[in-house]
């Protein structure tokens, strides 16, 4: 049976990565977060009044088209970073930021309302973990130009958000992974576990946690 994932988390948290390495574990089909794609994010990031609505109005399109092509995909699929987070994480912080003006954010947020209501729920939202310290760590070592501005509050702000949009998320199950101390890159144990943790949710498992030391302990 077709099955759709998205895996969700904060800038740097290795969201792309994770999407890779379960298409290949899983011969499932990866659709990707359009990073270098959106033309308004260097300008976003040096001048977010300026430029906020535009970014996210980019984000929402891409997104939107993302689902509709995963609707159409005959095989299951996993997506990096759902339109969701688009909404409920970003542009909710740019706008309690004052990034975003009020009746630009109403506009935003109707036209969010609306295309929801035609999307297909995923299967499962997997959503990756970290404290800021390690996000800034991981951002750091991958060197995009555009990321070196983020500030260590603007991460911590965007965890909140995330923390509160994943506990009232009722669209579908999900999984909390602690993403800290994992190393699915290097480290077989680490992937296979999150491997196993998907497969549990997916097959209707309800309580499907990462006990503590059980990620260091492999």
């Amino acid at each position: 049976m077709k099955k759709f994932i998205t895996v969700a988390g904060n800038i740097g948290v290795g969201k792309s990565t994770l999407v890779e390495l379960l298409s290949e574990a899983l011969d499932w089909v990866p659709f990707y977060e359009p990073v270098a794609e959106n033309p308004y994010l260097v300008d976003f990031y040096e001048n977010m009044n300026d430029w906020s609505f535009h970014s996210q109005i980019f984000f929402l399109i891409h997104r939107l088209r993302i689902h509709h092509e995963l609707a159409m995909c005959p095989n299951s699929a996993i997506q990096d970073r759902s339109i969701y987070e688009d909404a409920e994480v970003f542009a909710k912080n740019l706008y309690l930021q004052g990034y975003f003006q009020e009746r630009d954010y109403a506009t935003y947020t109707s036209l969010y309302q609306t295309l929801c209501k035609s999307l297909i729920a995923p299967d499962l939202v997997v959503y990756l973990r970290a404290t800021t310290p390690t996000l800034i760590t991981r951002i750091t070592k991958r060197s995009r130009d555009y990321e070196k501005s983020i500030s260590p509050d603007y991460l911590d702000q965007i965890n909140h958000l995330y923390d509160e949009w994943i506990d009232g998320f009722t669209l579908c199950p999900k999984l909390t992974i602690p993403a800290d101390n994992l190393d699915y890159v290097s480290q077989p144990s680490h992937l296979n576990l999150i491997l196993r943790k998907i497969q549990e949710r997916l097959s209707g498992k309800e309580e499907v946690v990462f006990e503590p030391g059980e990620i260091e302990a492999l």
